[in-house]
């Protein structure tokens, strides 16, 4: 059965891939207006989350069309380095300004289809603008399902850009699940904070200077250089430079409302009904760099230019509760058997005496655990557009902000323990013809002490390299990684499967990756073919026995096809292998999960997955006028799941409905529904529901637009905790209003 799924998809793959082209890795054609749209892109998993989160923040911060770099425009969808190298031979004839994005159709730059695709992605400044008037929006969003004790939260936008170069931007949240800031108890020996409360927060604020030579950032920013393999926190697939940060985020599905164990009661206050409530969920940010970053992006040279950059951040880490450790109980975290390397107790504080009995927390992130001090510099020399070489350094330190403890992190957490690290690279670049060639070397450093082997501590090295070949309506992309099993660098964003040692996923990893688009008028073809090994278990264990080599596959082949002018038909085949040596369906498929918390400890348990999953998705697309489009999708899983089977696959299905409709220019309606049911061979195992989403968007005035949306989800299994799920059916509600200046 394997050699039949592995010969017939990866055959496909790669014989696909073997004609010549994508670009940026998104798996769909985009064509988005909103977040709610790339909502139905993941729900309906057209596109990965991986995906999602970088479409997401090139959406809310945008690409200006005038002062991009061929980097950036790259990495906007749908757009190969053709494209790219045509919108600026456009842009560079009418010196640097580009007035209008339809120029970009009639120059034959790019067709009308990408174009309108793109369009919510880019910045268009007009020309003739008067530099000194101010240009921005404002947006207030909030949502509340109608069991909700408290009031909803809320997230206030302001984005505005003034004296043409400066611009501000701030972003303000209501919350009311996070708890207050830990501290240490000395009576508990444990760590304790104050219970959630409705609190207001100013996650994001950056003020920002930028012109064609030079640029400034004060405040929440973003980073990236290279291939991403020494530091990334952009949203770009090819960065480079510094990017101001203003997003944040929000997640469809409800949050327990209670989240704490009985610690020192007799009871938990989440015993019983409370264990079962659900509520709407806060506004989500992402950690990042707070401080100032500087550039010079163009020095011109008598040939090319220079570029320099330098950053500096002081930011406060919120972390996992889970993902802590005291430093004076535990030398080695990696010690499973050490009781000591477990993570501290959280208490939730007494409303009275400190001293009184209290519940502690459970599943909770933790604010201000940390602060990330931390520097980084890039140097870069362009003799064009495609050719340069660079070199990207950066070092940080995590200070623990707690006092009385000596707190440090799990060996799964995202941060290495010892608190202190780096890295180190130098990346280069050449094109000719059809041809892009591009990589990066690095080396991490760290002070880890000696882990388990195989792996040594204190850094190691990483490289990769990316090959890509364009010609018209198609694009190859080919790729060698290799990463250390010692190369921990938490800023890594380069190419990486999900995999993870120890929290990274850019560690451990030794693969070639190829990539394939072909985009015709009536029809579309994606390719992918990824196969890596973990360097790990090429080694052998600290007695001399050689490891179990685990070599991992992923691979799809994904074709649309316009059968009429109103319809596209789609198949999408995808097969993914997490150890393509080891056999039968005793093994798990489903992404690792932690299994945390019992009555007296919370500790971190890391299962390992060697099973496989084959993904059938079939798509039409109709299109019976231009105004009004109907997307229906089915899908079907086999994967190996050893708790309900080891003789059989289990069996997912799911079925989508997408409907989008504007019946004016200044109305926009869209509706889903979603069948999901996991487990079809047994109703009492994992979910099956039934979702619909309904939403209405409509402009106000000339620039003001307001959004309505009311979401419904049933839960139908007959597990016992959807039984006592409270609310069921879930109702949310969705407004927001934006106003543009």
């Amino acid at each position: 059965m394997r050699a039949l799924l592995v010969a017939s998809v990866v055959g496909g793959g790669i014989l696909l891939a073997a004609r010549t082209a994508h670009a940026v890795p998104y798996e769909e054609f985009i064509d988005v207006s909103d977040q709610t749209e790339l909502d139905d892109l993941l729900a309906s998993s057209d596109i990965s989350q991986e995906t999602y989160d970088q479409l997401l923040d090139i959406l809310e911060t945008g690409v200006n069309l005038n002062e991009a770099t061929r980097e950036e425009l790259y990495s906007l969808p749908n757009l190969t380095y053709e494209d790219v190298d045509k919108i600026l031979a456009l842009r560079d004839l009418h010196k640097g300004v580009l007035s209008d994005p339809a120029d970009l159709v009639a120059a034959g730059a790019i067709s009308q289809e990408k174009l309108l695709a793109i369009s919510a992605f880019i910045i268009v400044v007009p020309p003739n603008a008067d530099p000194l008037a101010l240009r921005g929006s404002v947006k207030l969003m909030t949502r509340w399902t109608y069991t909700d004790k408290v009031a909803p939260p809320m997230d206030l936008h302001a984005r505005v850009t003034l004296l043409k170069h400066v611009e501000a931007g701030i972003a303000m949240t209501t919350t009311r699940l996070k708890p207050g800031d830990p501290s240490y108890d000395p009576n508990r020996d444990a760590l304790i904070a104050d219970a959630p409360s409705y609190q207001f927060h100013v996650p994001k604020g950056f003020v920002k200077y930028e012109d064609d030579h030079y640029l400034a950032v004060l405040g929440t920013y973003r980073v990236g250089f290279g291939q991403r393999l020494v530091f990334d926190t952009s949203p770009f697939y090819t960065p480079n430079g510094i990017y101001h940060d203003d997003q944040v985020y929000y997640t469809a599905d409800l949050d327990k409302e209670c989240r704490e164990s009985a610690g020192e009661l007799a009871t938990s206050p989440c015993a019983g009904d409370a264990a079962s409530k659900y509520e709407t969920p806060d506004f989500k940010t992402r950690n990042g760099l707070f401080g100032v970053g500087l550039g010079a992006k163009k020095l011109d040279l008598p040939t090319g230019w220079m570029q320099a950059y330098a950053w500096a951040s002081y930011a406060r880490r919120s972390i996992y509760q889970y993902e802590l450790v005291n430093r004076a109980t535990c030398d080695d975290p990696h010690d499973d058997m050490d009781p000591g390397c477990g993570a501290p107790t959280v208490y939730t504080r007494p409303g009275g005496d400190i001293l009184d009995p209290t519940s502690r927390f459970a599943f909770q992130t933790l604010p201000d655990v940390f602060a990330e001090k931390l520097v980084g510099g890039n140097v870069a020399y362009f003799a064009d557009r495609r050719d340069s070489v660079g070199l990207t350094a950066y070092g940080a330190s995590e200070d623990n902000l707690v006092n009385g403890i000596d707190l440090d992190f799990q060996e799964w957490s995202k941060y290495p323990y010892g608190r202190k690290f780096g890295a180190a690279g130098a990346n280069f670049s050449v094109g000719r013809g059809p041809i892009d060639v591009s990589g990066e070397a690095a080396i991490s450093f760290d002070k880890m002490s000696p882990e388990t082997p195989p792996a040594e501590g204190g850094g190691g090295p990483a490289g990769i390299l990316r090959v890509t070949a364009t010609r018209k309506h198609e694009e190859l992309e080919t790729s060698l990684r290799y990463y250390s099993t010692d190369y921990v660098n938490p800023y890594a964003g380069s190419i990486a499967q999900s995999d993870e040692l120890d929290g990274q996923r850019a560690r451990d990893e030794m693969g070639a990756r190829v990539r394939y688009v072909n985009t015709q008028k009536n029809f579309t073809i994606r390719a992918l073919a990824d196969v890596w090994v973990p360097p790990s278990t090429l080694k052998s264990d600290a007695n001399g026995v050689a490891r179990h080599k685990q070599p991992k596959l992923d691979t799809y082949v994904r074709a649309d096809v316009r059968t009429s002018q109103e319809l596209w038909l789609g198949l999408w085949e995808r097969y993914q292998d997490k150890d393509l040596n080891a056999t039968g369906h005793d093994k798990c498929f489903e992404i690792p999960s932690f299994t945390i918390d019992n009555s007296e400890t919370a500790e971190g348990q890391l299962q390992t997955c060697q099973g496989r999953q084959l993904t059938t998705i079939a798509r039409a697309k109709y299109i019976p006028m231009r105004n009004l489009q109907m997307t229906l999708m089915l899908e079907h899983q086999l994967l190996d799941d050893p708790n309900l089977s080891k003789t059989a696959f289990r069996q997912d299905l799911a079925a989508w409905f997408i409907g989008l409709w504007t019946p004016t220019t200044d109305v926009r309606l869209r509706a889903r529904v979603r069948y999901r049911d996991d487990a079809i061979e047994r109703n009492d195992y994992l979910e099956r529901s039934l979702s619909t989403v309904i939403e209405g968007i409509f402009k106000i005035r000339n620039k003001d637009v307001m959004m309505l949306r009311y979401d419904m989800k049933f839960w139908l299994d007959k597990r016992d905790s959807t039984g006592m799920r409270d609310p069921n059916p879930e109702a949310t509600f969705w407004l927001s209003y934006e106003a543009k200046l």
